[in-house]
């Protein structure tokens, strides 16, 4: 559903496809924003079932067409006057379960390769970095007023980076490279937001 940020991937690239798409599906079709969203993550599902299976090129494309789709549904709500709070509530709740699946996929994938616990300690990072980046985002603007919507804490570790990274690590077979970088970047988003926040404590 619609933001008040976009992605740099997002602007750059994702809305490419998604605007068109949407504005296509507004005049020819009856779908409803809610349902690309369910489509999308059901993309973003069969994305962790690839990886699981080891198919980690197909597994990587959908990753990032589960991104496209991500965007469809917010365009297609202002398209067609169906913006919502339940709209946006259900978008992020359902990518939070597409991004879960598409991780737990790579790591049975990079696990079964290597068989070293070591796997999962990055993967559970990966896994725990991606859910902070929204939580922290969520409860900056809750707690602070703040919106990060530029710079290092703004773009560095949103959705559309995300998935154009597991793609790219899907199209090269390096899916435990790709756990470990999404893990190393969305941590230190985290921890960078945490310093923004205490800076704008510190000043109030």
């Amino acid at each position: 559903m619609p933001r008040e940020w976009d992605g740099i991937i997002s602007q750059s690239l994702n809305r490419k496809f998604s605007r068109p798409l949407a504005r296509f599906l507004a005049k020819y079709s009856r779908i409803t924003p809610n349902k690309i969203t369910g489509l999308s993550w059901t993309v973003a599902v069969f994305s962790g079932i690839c990886f699981f299976f080891f198919n980690n090129l197909l597994g990587g494309i959908l990753a990032q067409l589960s991104s496209i789709l991500d965007g469809v549904d917010g365009d297609l709500a202002i398209l067609t006057g169906k913006t919502s709070t339940f709209g946006g509530f259900f978008d992020s709740v359902l990518d939070r379960y597409g991004d879960g699946i598409i991780l737990m996929g790579m790591t049975y994938n990079v696990y079964k390769i290597h068989e070293n616990w070591a796997v999962l300690v990055v993967a559970l990072a990966a896994l725990f970095g991606t859910f902070m980046v929204s939580y922290s985002r969520a409860r900056a603007k809750l707690g602070f007023g703040i919106v990060f919507k530029k710079g290092f804490s703004g773009y560095a570790a949103n959705r559309d980076i995300r998935l154009l990274i597991t793609m790219i690590g899907g199209i090269i077979n390096q899916v435990f490279a790709t756990l470990a970088v999404l893990a190393v970047l969305t941590n230190l988003v985290v921890l960078k937001r945490l310093y923004d926040c205490w800076k704008f404590n510190e000043r109030t």
